[in-house]
């Protein structure tokens, strides 16, 4: 791990982490397809997401800081798989860096917390859905156990061209 992880805390994120989170989700989705939104949020349109993960149970919102100055650097969450019932035991997480935060150990350090605080919630699968190609986001998630299960072609379509999404799962 990189030394600079002791500059680094991982908490719960809360209402206060609105506008840094939003701003942070924004640049994703207005410079790359790693996420299929196509329309940047407001603070207010993202609150309800932020919501949504509560300090405890299974949709979780985690979110490291710089230890110093406070800025978010990242977060990872894990959500809904899917709305119907006999989903319930099944997650799908992701993990968001800043874009200057980057291979620093962050993305490992989030999800190793949300995997820690997800271990006592009773659940059975993890899912991750990573747009292609995105080579660091398949590693990160093959560090964590995840496999890869199969591949949705051109499924998305954003800046002009078509997608594809990989899916990987991960035995909790």
């Amino acid at each position: 791990m990189p030394s600079d992880h002791a500059e680094v805390q991982v908490r719960p994120g809360d209402e206060g982490d609105l506008v840094a989170l939003t701003d942070l989700y924004n640049h994703y989705v207005r410079e790359t397809a790693v996420t299929f939104d196509t329309t940047p949020f407001t603070p207010a349109e993202r609150r309800p997401w932020l919501l949504s993960h509560p300090v405890d149970g299974p949709h979780r919102l985690m979110v490291a800081t710089d230890a110093g100055s406070g800025r978010v650097l990242g977060y990872a969450s894990s959500s809904p798989f899917r709305a119907k019932p006999a989903y319930a035991t099944s997650v799908e997480t992701t993990v968001y860096v800043a874009p200057d935060a980057g291979r620093r150990g962050i993305g490992t350090l989030l999800y190793r917390t949300l995997f820690d605080a997800l271990a006592a919630e009773g659940l059975h699968r993890a899912y991750a859905g990573i747009a292609q190609p995105n080579a660091a986001s398949t590693r990160l998630h093959e560090r964590f156990g995840f496999r890869y299960v199969g591949t949705y072609r051109e499924v998305g379509h954003k800046f002009g061209r078509w997608w594809d999404v990989a899916w990987h799962e991960k035995e909790l």
